[in-house]
């Protein structure tokens, strides 16, 4: 197996997986330990309902997984902004995204290897997909179809969430006023070495989704990456302005061409076209406005993290070497904690 000399973070979300993450953790260290120079565990709790943060606070104990970070969060939130709490918090010169009930973490040796050549964000896409309801499904396709149209990207083939970044992209997307939804849509952003890579491993069982709370979430990731929403809305009150002018020449053209006009017809259609006409005029620098204004506005921050733990054995600091100075006469001095290889 290929040996990396390199950093590398790995980020799980979890949520009510208390009875299998040790195995899934013990896994993943096992595979990432023989082709990293160092690595770390970086742990998000989804606000799990059963004891996983019980589990987690085991695990970061003197007889747990070495290198482990533990993010606790105080409530659910959705799998992207979940996903950059380990991002942002991750300190390796690469991070791999993983959801331990869908991704194979035995992929990760071939998706390093790319990242490591020089590709700044690396895809993987199983093959198989978890089983999910026929609503759930046409949902997401129709979603998935609208937001193509739009940003010329398909999510699920050009963007899967199974991924490795760059420090490069993280310091990147920090940069964002919304970095979780900046990290979902990354390649409509461009600009980065990217590299696609395909395999086929049966998914575990995963959590089935929550139709309504996918919908929410992929209406929020639509109108903040693209402005075709608000423009629709600015094109429509430009198309009602420019409908009532027309109709304001009409009446004026029936009233000057035709002599059977009833009374006050012509006052009364000349002030509705107007009064719509201000008001389509109104909406449509109040929109042009909000767009502007949802481009600049930041809206909070998305989660909080409630309690955080760490591994009380890194490896990294075990590898430091401190040397002991000897003198010629066989005497040992004191240790020099400042000469480190």
């Amino acid at each position: 197996m290929a040996f990396f000399p390199c950093f590398l973070s790995a980020v799980f979300v979890v949520r009510n997986q208390s009875a299998g993450i040790e195995k899934i953790l013990s896994e993943a260290a096992a595979v990432i330990a023989g082709i990293v120079a160092d690595y770390e565990l970086i742990v998000v709790d989804n606000a799990s309902e059963d004891d996983s943060v019980r589990v987690l606070k085991r695990l970061t104990g003197e007889s747990g997984l070495a290198n482990l970070q533990v993010y606790a969060l105080t409530k659910e939130v959705d799998a992207d902004t979940a996903s950059w709490v380990g991002l942002e918090n991750a300190l390796g010169d690469f991070v791999v995204v993983v959801d331990p009930l869908v991704d194979d973490i035995g992929f990760i040796p071939q998706m390093l290897d790319q990242a490591v050549s020089g590709a700044d964000v690396v895809f993987a896409n199983n093959a198989q997909k978890a089983t999910q309801s026929l609503a759930y499904r046409w949902a997401n396709a129709v979603f998935h179809s609208l937001y193509n149209r739009f940003n010329g990207v398909h999510l699920a083939k050009e963007a899967p969430q199974y991924r490795i970044l760059s420090k490069r992209v993280i310091n990147f997307i920090l940069q964002h006023p919304q970095p979780a939804v900046t990290y979902r849509h990354l390649p409509a952003t461009g600009g980065f070495a990217r590299a696609y890579l395909n395999y086929s491993s049966t998914p575990q069982a995963s959590q089935p989704k929550r139709l309504w709370e996918s919908i929410d979430r992929g209406m929020r990731l639509l109108v903040s990456t693209t402005r075709a929403p608000m423009r629709l809305v600015t094109a429509l009150s430009l198309f009602g302005a420019v409908s009532n002018l027309v109709y304001c020449v009409y009446v004026i053209a029936v009233g000057i061409l035709k002599t059977n006009v009833a009374p006050g017809w012509m006052s009364f259609s000349l002030q509705q076209s107007g009064m719509f006409f201000l008001i389509s005029l109104v909406l449509l620098v109040l929109g042009e406005y909000i767009l502007n204004m949802a481009s600049l506005t930041n809206e909070g921050p998305l989660y909080h993290v409630g309690q955080e733990f760490t591994s009380a054995r890194m490896t990294r600091l075990e590898k430091l070497n401190i040397e002991e100075v000897v003198s010629d006469l066989g005497d040992t001095k004191t240790p020099n904690s400042e000469r480190i290889s």
